[in-house]
C-alpha cells in the first residue's frame, strides 16, 4: 500500500493529496506531526530513497530555523541527524511518498508520476 506522510496545514501537502486523488492513486495518509516516523523508519526511508540525508530535513520550517539547524546539521553525525529527525515530525521534509519500490521526498509531479505508475 502506498503511504504518504503529510501535514494537513501544509499547502504543498494539500496540493499533493489532490494530485494523488485526481490520479486515482490509493494511499494511506499519515500525519507527519502526530504520527511522525521513528528513527528506524527514517533509516529505512533514507536507504530506500537513495537521497542524501540532508534532503529529509524541512529546511524551510519554523522549527528548523528556531533551532538554527542550518549551522548545526553539517557538523552532526548521521546517528545524531536521525535522532533529531525522529524527535519531531515538523523537522522532516514533507510530503514523503512511500511505495513498495521507492521513496520520494518533497512533491515533484513528474517524479511522483513515474513512481506511482510502476
Amino acid at each position: 500500500m502506498t503511504k504518504v506522510y503529510c501535514y494537513d496545514r501544509c499547502s504543498t501537502c494539500k496540493k499533493t493529496l489532490a494530485w494523488l486523488d485526481a490520479s486515482g492513486v490509493k494511499y494511506e495518509k499519515i500525519d507527519i506531526k502526530g504520527d511522525h516516523p521513528n528513527e528506524t523508519t527514517l533509516r529505512e526511508l533514507h536507504k530506500k530513497s537513495g537521497l542524501p540525508l540532508k534532503k529529509f530535513f524541512n529546511t524551510s520550517g519554523m522549527l528548523y530555523r528556531e533551532l538554527e539547524l542550518s549551522a548545526k546539521v553539517p557538523t552532526m553525525s548521521e546517528d545524531e541527524q536521525f535522532k533529531l529527525l525522529a524527535s519531531d515530525g515538523m523537522l522532516v521534509k514533507r510530503p514523503i511518498l512511500v511505495t513498495d519500490s521507492a521513496v520520494c521526498v518533497g512533491f515533484k509531479e513528474v517524479e511522483w508520476g513515474e513512481v506511482v505508475k510502476k
